[in-house]
């Protein structure tokens, strides 16, 4: 089949059809569907309706499933915008809440809107205390996100049962407020997991301090010595988490707008993004860097690792390089390189031997022409693990983290598909299967 735009017959021009080469020719016409930067798209809704024939795209690569006017990536020039900041300047001007904010609601907040929505995630930060029994059921040594995911989905039963009776439309105010308490709840869900899985007191969350103190506080302190506030170290916390706050309509994404399709309460929707994030080749990458770093041990051993690498033959991979969006360099990957440095320096951690085997790492793939011909480039997740091992958090504990930070944009895109009132996600198959046949008669028994 071949798509071309018309330019002749049909006004306006921004029309398409479709021709098809099969026996009997037919002709679709589709509309093309406009963006305010990056690829056009072409509503492909009357391919099946006129044409009878299904678009195939496999993993959805080429697929726009939606419009947003949340996230914009140029994976070809490296450019990452939130509602049109970039986020080189969000990170440099604004801190974690204030995205979360921009993220919901399409602008930056005002000092009152800022104070106000703090003021929220303090009061909201608090969980109810029934849910401490929920870890009880756990074993010590369970994963993280698996507790993660079990606990955010049992909050559904505790805040709300907004979609759970088909007949009930969750409202503008329910969105407001369960967009609140699900970015409040996440960071002391988080800690929680860590502390039980340690066999420590469970910490609360303390007035007076930030968003991200709040985090380090809850991860840290104990009943006879609170943490000590590190300003260097909770800003560059921050930092992490807005770096990680959205990321367009990637896996995890993708699954909380799809679960959110059906209605369904939004603690399940988020649990539900926490289940796709698990997975390594999403959320687990920077534990992944980790465990590369420990395996090629010294600097001696990149050449021969490389090597592996380029090996068809070999599995091996070079964790922490490439992305599937962008073909450029990540513009996350230079500010937490930044944040390394910063975080590094304040530790008095002069010579961190998986920094600076990381670097050496780095300095190779990108003077390899193997590596240069296929645009691997580092990404967010190569330096992200060595600061949060730096900061005493452990590599089992990174994708949470994640979590808690995309928690924001995954209340963002949850709430846009809402207001958009598309109807419920329903991809298609192409089936390869048996054609219509009989089941065979049951050999009788003597």
């Amino acid at each position: 089949m071949v798509i071309k735009n018309i330019t002749e017959d049909i006004t306006p021009s921004n029309d398409w059809e479709l021709y098809s080469l099969s026996e009997t020719s037919r002709r679709v016409r589709m509309s093309e569907v406009g963006a305010n930067i990056g690829p056009q798209g072409v509503d492909m809704r009357s391919l099946y309706r006129q044409a009878g024939v299904f678009s195939y795209d496999p993993g959805f690569a080429n697929t726009a499933s939606c419009e947003s006017d949340i996230t914009y990536i140029d994976g070809e020039k490296g450019v990452l915008l939130h509602r049109g900041y970039s986020i080189e300047q969000l990170c440099e001007t604004a801190s974690f809440p204030e995205v979360a904010w921009l993220l919901s609601h399409g602008e930056l907040p005002t000092a009152d809107e800022k104070a106000q929505f703090e003021k929220g995630l303090m009061r909201e930060a608090h969980l109810h205390e029934q849910i401490r029994n929920f870890f009880n059921g756990f074993r010590r040594d369970s994963h993280p996100m698996a507790m993660l995911c079990g606990t955010l989905a049992g909050l559904s039963s505790f805040y709300g049962n907004q979609g759970a009776d088909q007949r009930h439309k969750i409202t503008p105010e329910e969105r407001e407020e369960s967009t609140l308490r699900l970015v409040a709840k996440m960071p002391t869900l988080a800690a929680w997991v860590y502390r039980y899985s340690r066999g420590l007191p469970l910490i609360y969350p303390r007035p007076g301090l930030s968003y991200a103190e709040n985090c380090l506080h809850m991860l840290f302190s104990m009943p006879e010595a609170p943490w000590e506030v590190n300003p260097v170290l909770a800003k560059a916390f921050d930092k992490i988490l807005m770096l990680h706050a959205d990321h367009g309509q990637n896996v995890s994404t993708a699954t909380v707008r799809m679960v959110g399709s059906t209605g369904v309460n939004p603690f399940v929707c988020i649990a539900a993004g926490v289940a796709a994030l698990w997975g390594p080749a999403h959320g687990g990458a920077n534990e992944a860097v980790l465990d590369m770093l420990d395996e090629i041990g010294t600097p001696e051993n990149i050449p021969a690792f490389m090597k592996r690498v380029r090996n068809k033959e070999d599995k091996t991979r070079l964790m922490g390089f490439g992305h599937r969006v962008y073909k450029n360099c990540d513009p996350r990957a230079k500010l937490m390189r930044n944040i390394c440095y910063e975080v590094l320096n304040e530790l008095g951690i002069k010579h961190d031997p998986r920094l600076e085997l990381a670097l050496k790492l780095e300095e190779t793939a990108l003077n390899n022409g193997y590596f240069i011909s296929r645009r691997l480039y580092p990404n967010v997740d190569f330096y992200s693990g060595i600061i949060l091992r730096a900061m005493g958090i452990p590599s089992s504990m990174f994708t949470v983290f994640f979590a808690v930070a995309r928690t924001a944009g995954w209340v963002a895109q949850w709430k846009e598909m809402l207001e958009s009132k598309v109807g419920i996600s329903r991809p298609r198959a192409l089936y390869t299967g048996p054609a219509f046949r009989d089941v065979p008669e049951k050999e009788k028994q003597s």
